[in-house]
């Protein structure tokens, strides 16, 4: 049985970051799958699964509501490895155009105050969130985009660039 294609991307080398992990086909309209990766893979802990559970309501809240997106959006969802999350878009922008809506997102993080949907009647496991390690991985990965915004790196799969480990947060030679 053949590989999919997330699963042939080397997560040795994935930094955190916006990319493209796929495009498709339906009906007359492209559809994007976006890898939003948080942490790197392997190297960094998961992601504490309530903080992920915090992140996936607020942002998720964000993107709806946001009024020039919310007509694009088909889901926002955590990747089982707990390293990041899978956007779905309608249409098929290179990650660049996404980068502010992602950092807005994500700063969206430290202005909540409580978790949308966080009752037993509108969540499948409501008691399991964390807004407080929420905040805390979606300032670092609002810091890191900023930090990178220039690098391209944060925006293509990785290919064979030699890795460097700087401050822990810069890991590509440019």
């Amino acid at each position: 049985m053949d590989l999919i294609p997330s699963f042939s991307v080397d997560h040795t080398k994935i930094v955190p970051g916006i990319f493209t992990s796929r495009v498709d086909i339906l009906g007359d309209e492209k559809i994007t799958t976006y890898d939003v990766r948080v942490t790197r893979p392997n190297i960094e802990p998961a992601i504490d699964v309530g903080a992920m559970h915090t992140l996936e309501h607020v942002i998720a809240t964000y993107l709806r509501n946001d009024p020039d997106w919310k007509d694009s959006v088909i889901y926002w969802g955590p990747m089982g490895c707990l390293t990041g999350f899978y956007l779905i878009l309608k249409g098929n922008r290179a990650p660049s155009e996404i980068y502010d809506l992602i950092l807005g997102a994500f700063k969206s993080v430290e202005e909540a105050e409580e978790v949308p949907g966080a009752s037993a009647v509108n969540c499948g496991n409501y008691l399991l969130h964390n807004l407080g390690m929420a905040k805390w991985y979606a300032r670092r990965f609002a810091d890191y985009l900023t930090e990178n915004a220039g690098n391209s790196v944060i925006f293509e799969y990785p290919r064979s660039e030699r890795l460097v480990t700087d401050d822990g947060r810069q890991f590509f030679d440019s």
